[in-house]
């Protein structure tokens, strides 16, 4: 499913128009990324939480010549399913196991 298909099925269930459903998508989306570049975290009760997470400096190797190079720190996002999210995908594929 992309953006388009999210914003078609948000304003299928709610009643509003794909501009409208779009434009809330958008903001809400927005918010959420300004929250964690900003360091903070977003819980979404029954669907998982948003933070920023910082990954240390480490060593690598660069795949053409294999010589060592130093990777440096830096943040990057993430994100945990909540309880209710990882049920539900462990159910489907439960099911879908079944089903074959």
């Amino acid at each position: 499913m992309n953006k388009g298909e999210l914003v078609d099925a948000i304003a299928d269930q709610t009643g509003v128009t794909k501009k409208q459903a779009d434009a809330i998508l958008s903001a809400a989306l927005e918010a959420i990324i300004e929250a964690v570049a900003n360091g903070d975290k977003v819980t979404l009760v029954g669907f998982g939480s948003f933070n920023p997470r910082d990954r240390a400096a480490r060593e690598g190797r660069n795949p053409k010549t294999n010589e060592k190079i130093e990777i440096a720190a830096t943040r990057v996002p993430g994100f945990s399913a909540g309880k209710a999210f990882r049920g539900k995908v462990a159910g489907s594929s439960e099911q879908s196991k079944v089903a074959a």
